[in-house]
């Protein structure tokens, strides 16, 4: 930092922050409308701030000035102001907002960005609007002072490697009384958006429901309003449009895609408040954040009091929109928000209200519920494992890959039972492919059961809670005892009932040889054409859970339990092995684990008893 004797600070950019400026300054998109939106969505934010910090201290406000957001293009001067007279930003803010970017999913907006071959769509998704002006501006200024405060600051950059902050001039025209000026200097080519039917077409398209009025300043310093101002979940239905839920989910949400379900309604009685929810459908970058918090704003009659009330279970975080509640207090603090009896009354009777839209979305219109199944269906299997009290609808609204085909439902499989089957059979693993070609299914596949096919990491925790659908128990073909002697084959020509005669023999020498490497060796239910397969026993993680738990360190270390076919030759030929019954002892072992996606224990061993009984194979032909 170095610093002039005009008191002008010189600051570098944090290194992210600069990266992003050169990507946006040297990239050309086809939609730079988005910086308008963008600053205005600011501004709207610095005013819900102002009118919620006045609640605790009138003062911020005692000029009388309510809230507002104002657009003055200036075609001589070749400037944009987007100005707002709310909260506004003291010296340190003005450094923290604007020269640095303190988000977890910065790195991967700037990773995506250059990837994209159009980036602007990203924007709203990272939180990194401001930046967005640099596409339009070759220099930024910004006045700000913060309610309550005497002092004003100025920030100035050119997009280049840091920028220039100093004190304001209290009396200079640009310096507000209180708020921000976003001055912008546009470039040569962007003079398009100082034209007013330009201003009015993008504020209405993007910001027509910021719920402050945005006036557009002509050059007569003459003014109006160009935005309606409404809180548009206090309208009726009957009053909207398509067209107008679908604007006010991109003003709300920040998003650009469409929305594939829109709830709108009012409760009244005990409890009223105003709901207008959005099931996005496309994935928002910040889906899988550690935190699992929910994103639906919180507002005390139109007044705006956090995003971070938790209105929404943590599987429907994914839920976009406002809640608005007439009753409850204006000055929430944190901890009535977690501990208010009337926000947990609201939670339970959204979050039922939110289940049954999706319900209604996947039985009327399927299309639409494919893309949120598609998007969000991993976010939303989270809840069969937390959420006991609405267990049973979630997985009605499960859609699954099985060996019958795809999106099917449980309903769907319990209707094409087999004979004698009382049981909903899954196998749980990390592709679709590998699954299919696992030797666990088949048996199930000779009898023509049909089998879920589970991919999802979430699917190895949620399967392993005990779970019945229609009274009908989920059965894991990678867990305990597998029993489909009472369904019949679909091939019964192929029925062996025969079982070697030395069957103890071959299972005693196969667990000498393998020792403490499993924790059981028996005859296999399952298999049928394949020589061996690892499942877990009936108590304890499923297999595809203790790879999970394994991989974080946080495996309970059991032992699986080697299954074998006693039908097949390998099997059969251990007896008469002698001195490579222990090579193929340990071959059992390490196939299964090879066919289950893990390496064996040691592959170099692995290597040289493959190739030993390979050669032996040729010596004796």
């Amino acid at each position: 930092m170095t610093t002039t004797e005009s008191t002008v600070e010189t600051q570098a950019f944090q290194a992210e922050v600069s990266e992003l400026l050169n990507l946006m300054v040297h990239s050309v998109y086809s939609e730079t409308d988005i910086f308008l939106r963008e600053l205005i969505s600011n501004a709207s934010d610095a005013c819900d701030k102002l009118r919620y910090e006045a609640i605790a201290n009138p003062a911020l406000i005692g000029d009388g000035e309510a809230p507002k957001i104002r657009i003055i293009p200036d075609k001589q001067a070749n400037t944009l102001t987007i100005a707002d007279t709310g909260i506004g930003m003291d010296r340190q803010e003005l450094i923290d907002n604007l020269g640095t970017i303190a988000r977890s999913g910065t790195k991967s907006f700037v990773s995506r960005l250059k990837e994209a071959k159009d980036g602007v769509g990203l924007i709203g998704q990272f939180g990194v609007g401001f930046y967005s002006a640099f596409m339009v501006a070759e220099r930024i200024v910004v006045f700000s002072r913060r309610a309550g405060s005497y002092e004003a600051w100025t920030w100035s950059s050119a997009g280049g490697a840091g920028f220039e902050i100093a004190p304001a001039a209290n009396d200079a025209p640009q310096t507000p009384r209180r708020g921000t000026n976003i001055v912008l200097h546009l470039k040569t080519d962007k003079a398009n958006y100082l034209e007013a039917h330009e201003i009015e077409r993008i504020v209405r398209a993007y910001s027509d429901n910021i719920q402050f009025p945005i006036e557009l300043v002509d050059d007569k310093g003459e003014s109006k309003q160009i935005n309606s101002a409404s809180a548009l979940w206090q309208r009726p239905k009957s009053e909207l449009t398509p067209d107008d839920y679908k604007e006010a989910y991109k003003s709300i949400a920040g998003a650009f895609d469409e929305p594939a379900m829109t709830l709108h309604y009012r409760a009244e009685g005990r409890y009223s408040y105003a709901v207008l929810l959005f099931a996005p459908s496309t994935k928002p970058f910040d889906l899988f954040d550690p935190s699992r918090k929910a994103k639906v704003k919180l507002y005390v009659r139109r007044v705006f009091i956090t995003d971070d009330a938790d209105l929404l279970p943590a599987y429907l975080r994914f839920i976009r929109g406002v809640i608005d509640s007439e009753d409850l207090p204006l000055n929430l603090s944190r901890e009535m928000l977690q501990n208010n009896p009337q926000l947990a009354q609201i939670r339970k009777a959204v979050t039922g209200r939110v289940i049954t839209e999706l319900e209604t979305l996947a039985e009327k219109q399927p299309e639409e519920f494919a893309k949120v199944w598609d998007a969000f269906g991993s976010v939303i299997k989270e809840g069969i494992y937390e959420d006991f009290e609405r267990r049973e609808k979630l997985l009605a609204l499960s859609r699954f890959t099985t060996t019958s085909g795809e999106a099917r439902t449980l309903k769907q499989y319990v209707s094409d039972f087999k004979p004698n089957q009382t049981e909903i059979y899954f196998l749980a693993g990390d592709s679709i492919e590998r699954l299919k070609g696992n030797p666990k299914l088949e048996s199930a596949t000779a009898r023509g059961i049909e089998v879920l096919l589970l991919t999802d990491p979430v699917d190895a925790f949620w399967s392993s809670a005990p779970l019945d659908f229609d009274g009908k128990p989920l059965k894991s073909l990678s867990q305990g005892d597998v029993d489909f002697s009472l369904i019949p084959l679909l091939d019964d020509s192929k029925k062996d009932e025969t079982k070697p005669e030395d069957e103890a023999t071959i299972i005693a020498a196969i667990k000498l040889h393998l020792g403490d490497r499993v924790s059981d060796v028996r005859a296999s239910q399952r298999l049928t054409s394949s020589a061996s397969c690892l499942v877990a026993g009936s108590h304890g993680p499923d297999r595809e859970l203790e790879r999970l738990l394994a991989r974080q360190n946080r495996g309970l270390g059991s032992k699986p339990i080697l299954e074998i076919n006693l039908h097949h030759p390998l099997v059969a030929a251990i007896p008469q092995a002698n001195d490579n019954a222990a090579d193929l002892s340990f071959l059992l072992l390490e196939q299964a684990q090879i066919l289950d996606g893990e390496l064996p224990e040691d592959p170099a061993a692995f290597a040289n008893r493959l190739n030993r009984l390979v050669v032996g194979g040729f010596s004796k032909g």
